[in-house]
């Protein structure tokens, strides 16, 4: 990558020389978070194997580690959101339209964990956790409230749900239209990785094929009928909840993106007809570079695997685009007002490495459901970024470093090695049902841990500038037992009113079509214009798929 290299070798060496003699050392560990040793220096005998042109070129031309759009932020912001969903419709509604009076641009679902199940908001193993950690949505009623006065037709909405997405998109798509919209104008995302959460977050309801059956059915519906959608975001983030490595959370992650990618081809789709739908969610960790290094390897991998190895054409189909959310798993309940400078940070690596779409945590998320107080800074941070620290000026202002250039290419091949070790146990899924990603993150969670209680790392407030005896003075925001109550009770007039005859009639469609191995999507809609709970939904469809249980992992 780089000329005049004579002498610097020599240089070099006397300088290193002098280093050892000086006897200056802090005596800490100098590895990043995921544990990769960290030179004192870097120069450019570092990258001087890497070539500009093929490695790292220019923005918005292939591989893309420099981003996928040649103007970078000069040309448009990343879309700034923020997490909200708690209590019931009326209650998330209502924050709804507070954060797009604030300034932000982009809507995100969080949902509560017995939807994240696809359980009703009144079945018994919903007791105690309706509407806590997130939104309640037990049926169309509960999505049409979610979305009062807010026209779908103009707004980019994402959606953190996984094992039920088909019907929480049907939802959706009802929704707007009784709105009148067109979905051909529907903007926004679905989660639906289903892949992490056997390796991480352990919210499923079928086993991985059919699972996957109805994940490539999103995939071929969408793609014709709501074509700005992204049916899926292959989403790292969890795996790095869990306790992976940078490195770990960006193999697994693309890893997981082939596997889909494959199972689109093998269902007979075009590569090019689904792949540039295909979006990916990320974490920003603590460790500033290596995830800068992380966003650049993800998109550089991405781009060479798309062409060379599925053997797509459009250059849409190359582009890794990506949503960033700051470490919800960094945050500390200790000193919490540290959590702003933390997220500000995680934000600043997220923009650096080139997101298209940024979450930023507030500081009491440790604590509780955020605060509006504290979802307000979380957003201001993101705007105090974008309009006042120049990092926008210009489009990928860290490439050419010797440091990040050096890192981008060893987490790329570390990566490799990673795919290597994948396909040699059969492929992702056998390898999930070997545990072998299972194993690894408890390693890593583990290696860490031992690193912190040895101060090898420092946590501030945790483990170093400890504050014994504390006043924690955050306002904490507590959802009501009311909540349950209420979503009980609505759900029961609901099943009063609606037509008994058309729920029976759409959920036997909805059956056959399961075993005659139909596209789901269409009977899952009917369903939702008859009514149908998510619950009965999930129910009729495990009896013909089963339900999954994990096995154990020693």
């Amino acid at each position: 990558m780089h000329n005049g290299l004579d002498g610097i070798g020599e240089k070099r060496g006397r300088w290193e020389e002098n280093v050892k003699t000086s006897g200056k050392s802090r005596g800490v560990k100098f590895t990043t978070v995921s544990g990769e040793p960290i030179q004192t220096l870097y120069d450019p005998h570092d990258v001087s194997a890497i070539n500009f042109l093929s490695e790292i070129g220019y923005p918005g031309e292939f591989p893309y580690t420099r981003g996928i759009h040649p103007t970078g932020y000069r040309g448009k912001l990343w879309t700034m959101r923020q997490f909200a969903g708690f209590g019931t419709p009326e209650d998330t509604n209502e924050r709804y339209h507070y954060l797009l009076e604030h300034g932000q641009t982009g809507l995100s679902v969080a949902f509560d964990l017995p939807t994240l199940m696809g359980q009703d908001a009144d079945d018994p193993h919903s007791e105690g956790e309706v509407g806590i950690c997130g939104v309640s949505i037990s049926s169309l009623a509960d999505m049409e409230i979610l979305f009062k006065g807010i026209n779908l037709a103009e707004i980019s909405t994402s959606m953190t749900i996984n094992a039920p997405a088909a019907m929480m998109m049907a939802f959706y798509l009802a929704t707007a239209e009784k709105q009148g919209c067109d979905f051909r104008t529907l903007r926004g995302t679905t989660q639906t990785d289903i892949l992490k959460e056997y390796i991480a977050q352990k919210e499923w309801i079928y086993p991985p094929d059919p699972s996957m059956r109805l994940i490539i059915d999103m995939f071929e519906y969408l793609n014709v009928e709501v074509p700005q959608w992204n049916p899926i975001s292959v989403s790292g983030y969890h795996i790095r909840e869990a306790g992976s490595t940078s490195i770990q959370e960006l193999a697994f992650t693309l890893a997981d993106g082939f596997a889909y990618v494959e199972a689109g081809i093998a269902r007979g789709l075009n590569v090019d007809d689904f792949a540039p739908r295909i979006s990916f969610f990320f974490n920003s960790h603590v460790d500033f570079f290596e995830e800068i290094a992380k966003f650049r390897a993800a998109r550089r991998i991405w781009a060479k695997r798309l062409k060379n190895k599925y053997g797509a054409k459009n250059a849409r189909s190359w582009m890794l685009r990506f949503h960033t959310q700051t470490a919800g798993c960094s945050l500390t309940a200790q000193q919490p007002e540290n959590n702003i400078v933390r997220t500000a940070y995680q934000a600043l690596a997220g923009v650096l490495g080139g997101t298209q779409s940024l979450h930023t945590n507030s500081m009491d998320e440790t604590l509780a459901l955020p605060s509006e107080k504290a979802v307000k800074i979380a957003l201001r941070t993101q705007q105090i970024i974008a309009y006042e620290t120049g990092v926008t000026n210009t489009v990928d202002p860290l490439a050419g470093s010797y440091f990040v250039e050096a890192l981008t290419t060893k987490m790329e091949q570390e990566a490799e090695r990673y795919f290597e070790r994948i396909d040699t146990l059969g492929g992702v899924i056998p390898a999930i049902e070997a545990g072998f990603f299972q194993r690894e993150i408890a390693d890593a969670a583990y290696r860490y841990q031992r690193e912190l209680d040895g101060k090898e790392k420092i946590i501030v407030g945790v483990n170093e500038c400890v504050e014994e005896n504390e006043n924690i003075e955050i306002p904490i925001l507590v959802v009501s037992p009311e909540v349950e109550v209420k979503q009980r009770r609505r759900l029961g007039d609901l099943r009063q009113s609606r037509n008994r005859e058309a729920v029976d009639r759409s959920l036997s469609e909805l059956k056959l079509a399961a075993v005659d191995h139909k596209n789901l999507i269409p009977l899952l809609l009917g369903c939702t214009r008859s009514y149908v709970t998510l619950g009965e939904m999930c129910s009729a469809l495990a009896g013909v798929f089963g339900v999954y249980e994990e096995p154990a992992v020693f």
